[in-house]
């Protein structure tokens, strides 16, 4: 599978890559690129190979075949570190009879760079991460947060090329990682430094990255913006793993399509029409997907219900109310805005607009 992000200059490339564990192939046949000075999320559920292409860039995994390229440098036979890059972890293994100062200059101190020049970049990597009241301290006397910022400033202090980040916010609980996506953002927009963030996350993916790389079983089913993979999915896959909550899908039988536009019936019995992107015109068994906050809400008799609905539960969340919906589609989930005045037991319809609908084939593919 092969994928670029957008037009500007290459920086990271992996060409034609393919990595086995004796008889599995944990990636297979990957081509990516990534550009200089852009977020760059490998995004996928666990055992999708987002890791391994993580280290095969380190240089902490040997490639079985293909290449992998730095600044147009082949880079494949080489340590990592002659790579230029500079890795984060999801653990922070900070040495904790070590001061945060001594922490973040241990690299260059190992490099053999002066005491005047670990003291200088120690500094420089505090100011930029905020570190600078906690040098005199131990880990022990750091929250969660500032822990990761150590780590990250661990890699600073190397000026790498790239900065490769391996799932680091997981371990934090959600108000620390919102902090620390922040932090991240900011890092990237001060030095413009190329980053690579594996993440099975995809809200930390969707607020970080300026480019999403969407893994499968090894193989990329999507690479794009954040928007393009939510309003354009290639897949059901990456249409599922995108927005939170979940796209609904559910089968439709076809009637027709012309002029971009596709005619189906819905399980009950009522018609809808949804934009088709390609020339072809779809056929046979087809799937529609719809997000949640896609649903608008009508009368179960108004003429603009698609589907009609009796509501089985529903989850306020101040911001937004998430409805389960049992139709003759099966069960559906719908958000709404927070005040929503709906409760069990309600029977509501369910209406669709064509441009906010994705159809699917037998194989999943967007149509």
């Amino acid at each position: 599978m092969s994928a670029q992000n957008g037009n500007g200059s290459p920086h990271v490339e992996l060409r034609q890559v393919t990595k086995r564990y004796g008889p599995v192939t944990a990636i297979s046949d990957l081509t990516l690129t990534v550009e200089k000075g852009s977020f760059t999320a490998l995004l996928g559920p666990s055992g999708c190979g987002k890791s391994t292409m993580l280290r095969m860039i380190a240089g902490l995994e040997a490639i079985t075949q293909g290449r992998c390229f730095i600044d147009g440098a082949d880079v494949t036979d080489l340590p990592p570190a002659q790579r230029r890059i500079a890795m984060v972890f999801q653990s922070y293994a900070l040495y904790p009879h070590m001061t945060v100062r001594d922490n973040i200059a241990f690299s260059l101190s190992i490099a053999g760079a002066s005491r005047k020049v670990q003291r200088e970049r120690a500094l420089e990597a505090a100011r930029i991460l905020q570190l600078e009241p906690y040098l005199d301290r131990r880990p022990a006397e750091l929250s969660g947060g500032q822990r990761q910022r150590v780590a990250i400033g661990r890699a600073l202090v190397r000026k790498p090329e790239v900065f490769l980040f391996d799932e680091p916010l997981s371990n934090l609980d959600a108000k620390l990682r919102v902090q620390m996506r922040f932090e991240l953002a900011k890092l990237h927009a001060d030095l413009r430094t190329t980053m690579i963030y594996v993440t099975h996350d995809q809200t930390e993916a969707m607020t970080l990255a300026d480019t999403i790389v969407v893994l499968d079983r090894g193989t990329i089913s999507q690479v794009g913006s954040p928007l393009d993979l939510y309003n354009r999915p290639a897949n059901k896959f990456v249409a599922a793993f995108i927005g939170s909550p979940s796209m609904n899908f559910f089968g439709v039988d076809l009637v027709g399509a012309s002029d971009g536009l596709a005619s189906v019936v819905l399980p009950g019995g009522r018609g809808a029409r949804a934009r088709v992107r390609g020339a072809s015109k779809p056929e046979g068994a087809v799937e529609l997907g719809v997000r949640p906050e896609h649903f608008g809400l009508t009368g179960v008799d108004d003429p603009a219900a698609a589907l009609p609905g009796a509501v089985v539960i529903v989850e306020r969340l101040g911001s937004a109310t998430i409805l389960y919906v049992d139709t003759p589609a099966g069960q559906l989930i719908v958000q709404g805005d927070g005040n929503l005045a709906v409760r069990p037991g309600e029977q509501i319809g369910l209406s669709l607009v064509e441009a906010d609908v994705h159809l699917f084939d037998a194989s999943g593919v967007a149509l």
